[in-house]
């Protein structure tokens, strides 16, 4: 089966000069990192604050900020994104792979309107103009199951709740109709019960249109709900990976343990929380 996304030996360093060979070189923000995704797949990368995964999500589309630099190997389909210009990816972004930006309130532009963010995409990843262009972003809004989608198209993102934000997020980042979906925190700023609407929104959509889901948080809780496969980080290396139950049920890394204890003590928590 053909790889969506293929990631050998992906290291990522700060940029710098060594000023003598006496110098050390900079830490790696990740290190020696394999993944990928074919069509249909589930892999989750969860781990830490600071463990690398929100860096390889944006390193998966080539879009680290400049001060950062990936060496190893990024394929997207079957372009090489490593020392690839932001023109040759441009087109691969958004069609081949989407991103949702744990954020929606800094992922979207405060000075548009929601309906011209969303038409933007629509309109570079297809043919439609004007009348049948402002169809397909009503279709889009209603998509992610938002309703009063006249409102949502003229309003700012500062005028919609969280949950609503982030749907916009996602009907952005499906808009080209991606074969594959990297979530990256997708429901850290949402309460409990907008979290779990919005997980099972995702669930949905990569279930009902075939895509490849990389599933990126620090809550093996919730990871477990979306992924097949696992993959744990702890300071820029991968410290263990399996599938989902096994993983939940015999975690072997210390990074691990912690997390799956962390998980059982929120459930717990919440089936008695007195």
């Amino acid at each position: 089966m053909s790889e969506l996304l293929s990631i050998r030996g992906l290291t990522i360093t700060r940029a710098g000069r060594r000023v003598d060979r006496a110098t050390p070189p900079p830490a790696a923000l990740v290190s020696g990192l394999d993944l990928s995704a074919t069509a249909g797949s589930r892999v989750g990368l969860i781990g830490g604050s600071g463990s690398g995964k929100s860096l390889t999500s944006l390193a998966a589309l080539g879009l680290l900020p400049e001060q950062l630099v990936a060496t190893g190997s990024i394929r997207l389909q079957d372009t090489e994104v490593v020392g690839a210009t932001d023109q040759a990816l441009r087109p691969l972004r958004g069609t081949v792979a989407g991103l949702v930006f744990q954020e929606p309130l800094t992922a979207l532009d405060p000075l548009m309107r929601v309906g011209d963010q969303l038409a933007e995409p629509l309109r570079r990843h297809s043919a439609l103009r004007r009348a049948a262009l402002r169809s397909a972003v009503t279709d889009a809004l209603r998509e992610v199951a938002l309703s009063d989608t006249s409102r949502i198209e003229r309003s700012y993102p500062h005028e919609l709740s969280g949950g609503q934000r982030q749907r916009v997020a996602i009907a952005i980042a499906l808009a080209g109709r991606p074969r594959l979906l990297i979530a990256d925190e997708p429901t850290t700023a949402l309460d409990v019960t907008v979290q779990a609407e919005v997980l099972a929104l995702l669930d949905r959509l990569v279930r009902e249109r075939g895509m490849a889901l990389l599933f990126i948080s620090h809550d093996l809780a919730v990871v477990s709900q979306m992924v097949d496969e696992v993959i744990v980080l702890s300071d820029g290396r991968a410290v263990e990976r399996g599938p989902v139950a096994q993983v939940l049920s015999a975690p072997q890394h210390e990074d691990t343990r912690r997390l799956v204890a962390s998980a059982r003590a929120i459930d717990d928590a919440l089936e008695d929380p007195r």
